[in-house]
């Protein structure tokens, strides 16, 4: 599935990494999603798969360049460099907004989320009974998931090293947000703040743990794409639209926690109506400016869809 690409078309695959690491730090939303929309999923879990015995097997037998080309390095390299790059520095970003206009970050990636199931739909040539079974199944399990309490636990080596291979297997799948899964894990605020702070071991743990559940489960994805891919495209659509509960732009806190950095977690959250949201948190639900969000959000699957489609044929 390698392929020979300019210098400007890999510029455009590390932009795509820089979109797929701003979203993989909102919990809630997918980088997997955005590598769907633009056209590289199925190679980005094509070239994982690769990563495997047979690359080292080539590596000896053949040399770097045959390996390097088995794995597809170059496009590897060029799209997770930008997500290390967006999760070093839009991170921030994306944190800061977070923190001070929640509503508004919501709205936009509720839009995104909203018309990316359309996107991974729009593939799906037939569908029957199975196929629809699928797509429920992915519904219920992605929305029963937004609906688990969070917990917390010690980040030592080995949980923060388990919370990276559970936590990058969510990411690569459209509408499982990895953010999410640490939150739940009580292993997002420690995470963000050793991404914050640059712990390095701390990362490395977390990295190590990310790099093998990659791996892992990129031949579960590379195989149902191969052998069952309308039913696997059902099933992240499914779990794209379960996801949207996660990512209501108007949440009421019934419960909260502290983490052991003093700040205030929010623990139980539920949906509620705009004005359900002023009327209880005395905050501005900025309607307007929601609802032109959400709209920029579907616009950007439009121009990301465009994007995709520009991309150089999957082989």
């Amino acid at each position: 599935m390698g392929k020979e690409r300019s210098l400007k078309q890999y510029a455009g695959i590390t932009a795509r990494g820089v979109m797929m690491g701003a979203a993989d730090a909102v919990p809630g939303v997918s980088g997997g999603t955005i590598a769907f929309m633009t056209g590289i999923y199925e190679e980005l879990i094509f070239s994982l798969k690769q990563c495997g015995p047979g690359a080292v097997k080539i590596l000896f037998s053949q040399g770097l360049k045959s390996a390097w080309q088995y794995i597809n390095g170059t496009f590897l390299v060029a799209l997770f460099g930008g997500v290390i790059l967006s999760l070093l520095s839009i991170s921030r970003l994306i944190i800061f907004l977070l923190d001070t206009y929640p509503n508004l970050l919501w709205a936009f990636f509720f839009g995104l989320i909203l018309a990316g199931v359309w996107s991974v739909l729009r593939h799906v040539e037939k569908w029957t009974l199975s196929v629809i079974g699928f797509f429920v199944v992915g519904v219920i399990s992605a929305y029963w998931v937004t609906t688990i309490s969070p917990t917390s636990i010690e980040s030592t080596p080995l949980i923060v090293f388990l919370s990276g291979m559970i936590a990058i297997c969510a990411m690569i799948l459209p509408g499982i947000s990895g953010s999410f899964i640490l939150l739940l894990l009580g292993m997002y605020g420690p995470m963000m703040l050793a991404v914050k702070e640059f712990q390095i071991f701390t990362l490395s743990y977390f990295a190590t743990g990310c790099i093998i559940g990659l791996l892992s489960f990129s031949h579960v994805l590379s195989w149902m794409f191969k052998h069952h891919k309308t039913l696997t495209l059902a099933l992240l659509g499914g779990f794209m639209l379960g996801s949207l509960n996660k990512v209501w732009p108007w949440k009421i806190t019934l419960e909260t926690v502290i983490d052991r950095h003093g700040k205030i977690i929010p623990l139980i959250q539920d949906n509620v109506l705009p004005h359900t949201f002023e009327a209880n948190t005395q905050q501005p639900a900025y309607l307007a400016y929601s609802l032109l969000l959400i709209l920029l959000g579907i616009i950007m699957v439009i121009l990301l869809e465009r994007l995709g489609n520009k991309a150089p044929p999957q082989t």
